[in-house]
């Protein structure tokens, strides 16, 4: 049995991450971390998930001992990357899921995945995955006669827009078509714009309540229009799949992986 850490299991992710844990039959909840002076630390972690007692308490992250095998981690951005230093120091694989990453702290995420395994992936939903499978087939038959533009929506309490998702859509789609997505990207539009460039790659965001994630991609011609849709109607779908990847990244080689190379979907 695979024992699996958590942290900021007092999350709203590291909540269903916990439960996730548990029902995945190929793994337990080895730890669970919460920052230093939180409440959350010494309860049992089946009553921070909501899910009964299971005889393991949440333990405060500093100068904590690893005892799981890998670890998960939907934080924030700074916090993310303090997280993964402490797999480097510790020799523990990681799985991130975390979004809102600027260059510098992706250039980090690297250097440490030349030290331990590393799956790190703007959205672990299985379907989400598959999406970007089906957008390359998409991009090559629609991408150069089309207007292409991304929806996403999420809850109001998602702090960085546009969603990684949506980030990650546009990059497959800017990489079949052999596009710069930094040149090419188009992310508000006010006033009065000027007819749409051939080429641009438009995003729209929507924050509100607490939808749980939803992303489309329009492929839109003369006369026609193709709309691929994913929605998410819960955070269980992104915790499996985090549990998932780190069930898989048990003794792979030191590296950086992604979802696709969980779902053995990688070209």
């Amino acid at each position: 049995m695979i024992k699996v850490g958590i942290f900021g299991a007092n999350g709203r992710m590291g909540r269903v991450l916990i439960e996730a844990t548990q029902q995945n039959e190929q793994t337990e909840l080895g730890q669970a971390l919460v920052r230093q002076g939180s409440p959350f630390a010494g309860i049992d972690c089946g009553e921070i998930a909501g899910i009964g007692q299971l005889g393991l308490t949440a333990t405060e992250q500093t100068n904590a001992a690893a005892e799981a095998d890998v670890y998960i981690d939907f934080t924030l951005p700074a916090a993310s990357i303090e997280n993964l230093n402490w797999c480097v120091e510790n020799n523990k694989a990681i799985v991130i899921g975390t979004t809102g990453f600027d260059k510098a702290q992706l250039a980090l995420i690297d250097q440490a995945a030349t030290k331990i395994p590393v799956v790190f992936a703007a959205n672990m939903s299985v379907g989400v995955n598959l999406l970007f499978k089906l957008l390359q087939t998409a991009a090559k038959v629609m991408g150069e006669h089309s207007d292409i533009e991304i929806w996403e929506a999420h809850h109001r309490f998602k702090k960085d827009a546009p969603s990684g998702t949506a980030l990650a859509l546009g990059q497959v789609i800017a990489d079949t078509l052999g596009r710069d997505l930094d040149k090419h990207a188009v992310y508000a539009r006010e006033g009065i714009t000027g007819e749409r460039s051939k080429d641009e790659i438009g995003f729209a965001t929507v924050r509100a309540g607490d939808i749980v994630g939803e992303h489309t991609v329009m492929f839109a011609d003369i006369g026609e229009r193709i709309e691929i849709t994913h929605k998410a109607s819960s955070r269980l779908t992104f915790a499996k799949g985090a549990v998932r990847a780190a069930d898989w990244l048990v003794n792979k080689p030191v590296g950086l992986y992604n979802m696709q190379d969980v779902l053995a979907l990688a070209d």
